[in-house]
């Protein structure tokens, strides 16, 4: 029976262990067979088969008091992208100068980015939690209401304790119970749903043994500390929710629609693919398009972290959320609200951050270890001394009470998936896209980045490098030659027209023109008969001597292409033509080395091209290369011990993306981008592969502090607990403390410059 996916938006998510709670008990369910859980992005994906009761898994989360609502776009069969899935890379491998990307085959389901809180109200009296990000002021969630009344009843003990010393064990026997009652219910409701030693049925025990011995005040004071600690660790995990949500209102909620030559203003989330819409100076561009009239300077640093303006014209295209700068554009729409670029990311940073790490894993399987091992220390702390060694009962009780709260492994659990969820956000609010906490961790392992060359380390489209004149000026040479391409879209027609342009040198209309094939074009223009020609049909004219053999000659050992121009069949110059590497390529490639990273460049370009363009960036070469070469030369380098990252454009490159470590896609936000590798460079930065594994590196070191944080506070708390030092207030300090302290330093990644 075929699996299927279901997506739910999950309301109360906020530490490690209310996903732990929400994967167990789902997980037993019948017809499940996997399921992954984030706090950071509140979302659950259920793998199951068609006998799953659907309703019977939301009844089993809301049981456990969180808020569920299936996502929108569920229906389709699980195939995606998990932990273990790598690589679907089912594209065409046509050659590289062949950029006319069909991806008719793709289908994006996005709908079910619907972020609205629908179905999201939190289940009355069984869940301290919230939907996070809070709504409004957190001492208006409800956590914040109970945390305040916890606290509120606190004090009232304190005072009546004074004024009516004899009951005051009653009064903050009363205090706790404000406060324990909601996390007792949860603890029983994890229990029955497989999960027995949470924290609330830890927090419960020990309040509960607290007052047993007597100690009510503290029981009391540990309950509201705990309320505290948890209305922190919502707020922190919040605040690392907003930082990606927080892309989908770069998208402006309305756009000016051309209709019939008129213009109205419609919802942007109404636009329809091929619909053509007017984009003033200074307005957001309100969906991915095309631009059919108008240039300006277009600012993308939302979407792709670009920091200066892009000058784009005609036939460029732009993505939601970028702002227009100095001219009024007219755009065909080529994606729905619910596909643009914006949601495109959006929802592939929440499909990574439910993808768990190795680190993750492993702390996972740890924690189902330590927590029980915690209860069995706390129990034979408690017991052990007064049995065998007469030591007082009240003293080791209150000991091993103290040592459960200690236990608790809320902030090692989170310490791993809070730093990655943060990097993840981080990446793509700058144009780095990966897909999960595996690709994240294995890229600061990389020790060899394989490049493709056209379009990757190169622009991708030649331009024009030299001008050299026989007794007419460059500026004539480059207009004469101009004036035969007109109207022609080949790549090398399309170099000398853009040089003309930015030169602004005339180009004149023609007259006879005719194509050459196989050699070039010729025209009249006033009076002069004109040909462009390849060298050799050049030289069956008779029209090169030996000096304009030998310039031809040294221009191709630069790997350039040479067009030579006639006029009245006399050599008047050449222009010489080559994909020139891209501008940050050379800075970007030295940022490798410096991080110890090394670099090759792969490409299907003849050897003297490729020669030229890595003498000039100083990097490792292989030339005239199919795309089985470039897989097989990858599998060489993983085997000789590196660990390798292949960067290309996601097309001719797909066996070698596969084959390698991690693949990385270098594009402006296209479907191959963001669909094709494990990772995507949006704005086709060389030097956003550094960046991509110095952020991976960051990370992992922000993981490690993270551990040492949380087990290095149990450590010194078991210490001084067992040694008589400290009690249940600085124990639950450990715990609440140490969760708050782990999510601030992760959340410090988001703020980091890359």
């Amino acid at each position: 029976m075929a699996e299927s996916e279901t997506r739910y938006r999950v309301g109360g998510m906020d530490c490690a262990s209310c996903a732990t709670k929400i994967d167990t008990a789902v997980r037993r369910l019948a017809g499940v067979a996997d399921v992954s859980v984030s706090v950071m992005s509140g979302t659950m994906t259920v793998r199951h088969d068609g006998s799953s009761d659907l309703k019977a898994i939301e009844k089993k989360v809301t049981g456990l008091g969180y808020s569920v609502a299936p996502l929108a776009g569920n229906a389709a069969p699980a195939h995606a992208h998990s932990s273990q899935h790598r690589h679907d890379h089912g594209h065409d491998h046509r050659d590289h100068a062949d950029h006319d990307h069909d991806h008719a085959g793709h289908s994006h389901d996005h709908a079910s980015h619907d972020h609205d809180d629908h179905g999201e109200k939190e289940i009355e009296g069984l869940h301290g939690h919230d939907h996070a990000p809070m709504a409004g002021p957190w001492w208006q969630s409800r956590k914040g209401r109970l945390t305040i009344l916890s606290g509120a009843a606190l004090v009232a003990a304190y005072t009546v304790g004074h004024l009516v010393p004899a009951i005051a064990s009653y009064a903050f026997i009363v205090a706790m119970l404000i406060g324990l009652v909601p996390i007792a219910r949860r603890a029983v409701m994890a229990a029955f749903s497989g999960t027995p030693f949470s924290i609330e049925m830890l927090m419960t025990i020990a309040a509960v043994g607290a007052v047993i011995i007597n100690a009510g005040e503290e029981a009391a004071t540990v309950v509201f500390l705990f309320l505290v600690g948890e209305l922190l660790e919502g707020v922190a995990a919040g605040k690392a929710r907003e930082s990606i949500q927080s892309l989908t209102a770069l998208v402006p909620k309305s756009a000016l629609v051309e209709d019939n030559g008129q213009t109205r203003e419609v919802p942007a989330e109404s636009l329809a693919v091929g619909a053509i819409i007017m984009v003033r100076p200074g307005d957001r561009i309100s969906a991915d398009g095309i631009i059919l009239s108008g240039e300006s300077a277009i600012d993308e640093a939302p979407v792709t972290g670009e920091s200066t303006p892009v000058r784009k014209g005609v036939d460029a295209v732009v993505f939601a959320g970028t702002v227009n700068g100095d001219a009024v554009l007219r755009v065909r729409v080529t994606a729905a609200a619910a596909d643009n670029t914006i949601a495109r990311v959006v929802k592939l940073v929440e499909e990574a951050q439910e993808s768990k790490a190795p680190t993750e894993r492993f702390i996972d399987r740890f924690s189902r270890y330590y927590t029980p091992g915690v209860v069995v220390v706390a129990a034979l702390v408690a017991v052990v001394p007064p049995l065998l060694f007469a030591g007082p009962w009240g003293e080791w009780v209150y000991k091993g009470l103290a040592i459960l709260l200690i236990g608790c492994p809320c902030a090692l659990v989170i310490s791993t998936p809070a730093a990655i969820a943060a990097s993840l956000s981080s990446g793509a609010r700058r144009g780095l896209l990966m897909k999960g906490g595996a690709v994240l961790e294995t890229l600061g392992k990389v020790t060899m980045v394989a490049f493709d060359k056209t379009g990757t380390l190169t622009e991708g489209k030649p331009q024009v490098t030299d001008i050299i004149s026989f007794g007419l000026s460059e500026a004539q040479v480059l207009s004469r030659a101009a004036v035969l391409e007109q109207g022609s879209s080949h790549p090398l027609a399309l170099a000398i027209l853009n040089r003309a342009k930015a030169d602004g040198v005339p180009v004149p209309p023609a007259f006879e023109l005719e194509a050459l094939p196989g050699k070039g074009v010729s025209g009249k223009v006033g009076g002069e008969t004109l040909d462009l020609l390849s060298p050799p049909a050049a030289r069956e004219r008779g029209a090169l001597g030996a000096e304009q053999d030998a310039r031809i000659t040294a221009l191709n050992d630069e790997g350039k292409s040479v067009s030579v121009l006639l006029v009245n069949g006399v050599a008047a110059g050449l222009i010489a033509m080559r994909d020139e590497p891209r501008e940050d390529a050379e800075a970007g490639l030295a940022a490798l080395k410096s991080a110890g990273v090394k670099a090759m460049m792969l490409t299907g370009d003849n050897k003297r091209t490729a020669a030229a363009v890595a003498g000039m960036l100083g990097i490792d070469w292989r030339g005239e290369m199919m795309p089985e070469d470039k897989q097989r030369v990858v599998g060489e380098l993983k085997r000789q011990g590196f660990i390798v990252a292949k960067v290309g454009d996601g097309i001719n490159d797909a066996p070698a993306l596969a084959a390698a470590d991690i693949g990385i896609a270098m594009g402006g936000g296209t479907d191959v981008a963001l669909e094709t590798a494990d990772a995507a460079v949006l704005h086709g930065r060389v030097g956003d592969v550094a960046r991509m594994i110095e952020l991976s590196k960051r990370t992992m070191r922000n993981i490690l502090q993270n551990i040492t944080i949380a087990l290095g506070l149990k450590a010194v708390f078991l210490v001084t607990t067992i040694a008589g030092i400290t009690g249940l207030w600085p124990a639950i300090l450990a715990d609440t403390g140490a969760t708050v302290l782990v999510t601030i330093n992760a959340l410090r990644l988001l703020r980091i410059k890359i």
